[in-house]
């Protein structure tokens, strides 16, 4: 009863017509994904493509925060205690939510007004349609902590523009609303005072016809510049030096980059990438790369096999160890 009790309150629902808006609601946590929230959620995608009243699903954050990524201080305790398979169970069932978004038969739309990170990464990119505002700050920071960006991210940033998933995936760059929209992570940007008019008129639709959502958001959404300082105004930059075959080419073309134009943008990305576990780094590079010639459920399926390698310190143990540095 007490799991029961907290699943619902971590997730809240509301129906409004034959709308359900799903709410995450660990505010303090910045909404970090429980395994008790990833069930609660599974489960209601489930019964919601099976119920028949259901046309559209919302999905989003309470707080300042969308979704700040999976609660991985909870694995890393099962871990601790020589239990690595709870931690799997974990993965797993966080990975099988991935994949039915990913492959939802109803519109679904999610609202990201704030922090998304990680975890909240795959429960937002895989879906149809998904909402950036001036609020949004998007990172897969997997590499600091030793382990690789998963999620189903192989297959999303291995589609993003010529090589600016590798950018994105290896040091952990933080992106703008503007930028999600650019780059594809987004489908619509929509200022932050709008979304309570936009979830107004999104509530109001009685068809599975994902083109109602679609026209809706197109008349909410707008298109921001770009900073100047912007990672995906050096797009060209990233292509040259992120498309190279190893990490340790990667860094020497940026350092190339460097002696030829003082850019404090060449050299932070340099930094971002030795900060990274030296594994971890590697690890995503190749799962990327594989990720572009594989459909999203076989990138999942490889990225569970990864992640209980990294579990059991099969590849390295900086996962665990810099986890339990961040919790001293």
């Amino acid at each position: 009863m007490a799991v029961e009790m907290a699943s619902q309150s971590q997730v809240l629902v509301e129906e409004k017509s034959s709308v359900r808006i799903l709410t995450l609601n660990r505010p303090k946590q910045l909404n970090a994904l429980s395994f008790h929230m990833i069930s609660r959620l599974l489960q209601l995608f489930l019964a919601f493509e099976e119920d028949p009243s259901v046309k559209l699903v919302i999905l989003k954050g309470h707080g300042r925060a969308f979704c700040a990524g999976g609660d991985v201080a909870a694995v890393v305790r099962d871990i601790n205690q020589g239990n690595w398979r709870l931690g799997a169970n974990y993965f797993s069932s966080e990975y099988m939510l991935n994949y039915v978004m990913a492959t939802y038969s109803k519109a679904q739309v999610s609202i990201l007004n704030g922090i998304v990170m990680g975890g909240g990464a795959g429960v937002s990119v895989h879906g149809r349609f998904r909402i950036a505002t001036e609020n949004t700050v998007f990172a897969m920071p997997e590499t600091a902590l030793g382990l690789f960006p998963d999620v189903g991210a192989s297959y999303f940033l291995s589609r993003l523009p010529g090589f600016f998933g590798e950018y994105v995936g290896l040091t952990g760059a933080r992106l703008d609303g503007a930028e999600m929209l650019a780059c594809g992570l987004a489908t619509h940007f929509v200022p932050s005072t709008r979304l309570t008019a936009l979830e107004a008129d999104l509530c109001r639709i009685n068809s599975n016809d994902p083109t109602f959502a679609s026209t809706i958001l197109d008349a909410y959404t707008q298109h921001p510049r770009l900073k100047q300082q912007s990672a995906y105004r050096r797009l060209d930059v990233i292509d040259r030096c992120f498309s190279r075959r190893t990490v340790e080419e990667i860094i020497s073309a940026l350092e190339r980059e460097a002696t030829q134009e003082a850019d404090g943008w060449i050299s932070a990305t340099i930094q971002a990438l030795k900060k990274g576990s030296p594994a971890s780094l590697k690890i995503s590079l190749r799962s990327i790369r594989e990720g572009r010639l594989q459909g999203v459920g076989q990138c999942l399926i490889r990225e569970y096999r990864m992640v209980c390698h990294v579990m059991k310190g099969e590849i390295s143990k900086d996962f665990v160890e810099v986890l339990q540095a961040f919790s001293i």
